[in-house]
């Protein structure tokens, strides 16, 4: 597995560059609420350690992952952002549901990165069981939300 051995929340901070005149959307699925919140406070957390203002974190809710492209659309749309974060947790389930919003969360938002001018980052846990996502928004591996932080910091400076 990926993250076996790596934990998501260690960084180099010298390397990540200067993020203090950033501005970050952050757009989070309300399912799996317990996870995704997780993710959400291991991104800001990571933000305000790397110089963001906390007037420079804007979050809004979306009900699910497979909102979370139309959410991120909008906050493009209507933002005056530098990067935007999507944030969702996917569990297996008995059905092919899964794939199915898996693979439309990944392609929206990968369409939006071709769309916009913008980085949108994808912090989309799809795990097999609702441990195996505790153990990455927060748990044994660290924080997926921290690594996404960490990348929108070094996307929003190439603009």
């Amino acid at each position: 597995m990926a993250t076996e051995n790596k934990n998501l929340s260690q960084y180099d901070k010298t390397s990540v560059p200067d993020a203090r005149a950033f501005r970050f959307g952050i757009v989070v699925s309300e399912w799996n609420d317990t996870v995704t919140e997780g993710l959400f406070s291991g991104a800001e957390a990571t933000l305000l350690d790397c110089g963001v203002l906390p007037e420079n974190i804007v979050r809004w809710n979306v009900p699910g992952s497979f909102e979370l492209t139309f959410g991120c659309k909008k906050m493009l749309e209507t933002q005056d952002v530098d990067a935007v974060i999507a944030i969702g947790s996917l569990i297996r389930g008995e059905t092919s549901h899964f794939d199915v919003v898996c693979n439309a969360a990944a392609q929206g938002i990968k369409d939006l990165n071709v769309k916009y001018d913008c980085p949108v980052i994808f912090c989309v846990l799809t795990d097999d069981t609702l441990q195996q996502a505790i153990d990455r928004s927060g748990g044994k591996h660290g924080n997926k939300g921290t690594e996404a932080a960490i990348a929108a910091i070094k996307m929003a400076s190439l603009s």
